[in-house]
């Protein structure tokens, strides 16, 4: 078995059940190819995005890995007029974690966290466990009140 994770332990310290993945030598790089590397429905795989705003505010955003992050609806939800997304160069100093192994769970500070309203309507949710190659599944309800975070709808529409 492959050594724990920090979110790993965070999760086991804060006794909420989990499963884990690892994908580490399967070569999915996309959401999709690591969705399909575990053998999953990509619906119930979320990315962990990171987002600015001109208050230089940051805010945290899980939506399904094969959506497009709504920025108008994330500044809504967290009551900004506008955001962007980080430069992936700044994302390691912000949160602790490097582009493709962001979790919303053991963050250098807390950011206020919404999950897309999709995670809902799944019994379970699955994420980053804080380093590539390796993911965590919980119920998303479990994941909302670790990290005090709120759902909304945060998806492009597929127009």
């Amino acid at each position: 078995m492959a050594e724990k994770t920090n979110v790993m332990r965070i999760l086991d310290k804060a006794k909420i059940e989990y499963k884990t993945y690892d994908y580490t030598n399967s070569g999915a790089i996309s959401g999709k190819d690591v969705a399909v590397s575990m053998g999953q429905d990509p619906s119930k795989v979320f990315k962990t995005l990171v987002t600015q705003a001109k208050s230089k505010q940051y805010y945290v955003f899980m939506i399904p890995v094969l959506k497009e992050l709504d920025l108008k609806k994330a500044a809504k939800a967290v009551g900004e007029k506008a955001l962007s997304m980080i430069p992936q160069k700044d994302l390691l100093s912000v949160t602790g974690y490097i582009h493709g192994g962001c979790s919303p769970i053991g963050m250098k500070k807390s950011f206020k966290t919404c999950i897309d309203v999709s995670a809902q309507s799944i019994d379970t949710i699955i994420f980053s466990a804080g380093k590539i190659g390796r993911q965590v599944e919980t119920s998303p309800n479990s994941l909302k009140n670790f990290i005090n975070a709120k759902y909304f709808d945060l998806i492009k529409s597929d127009n």
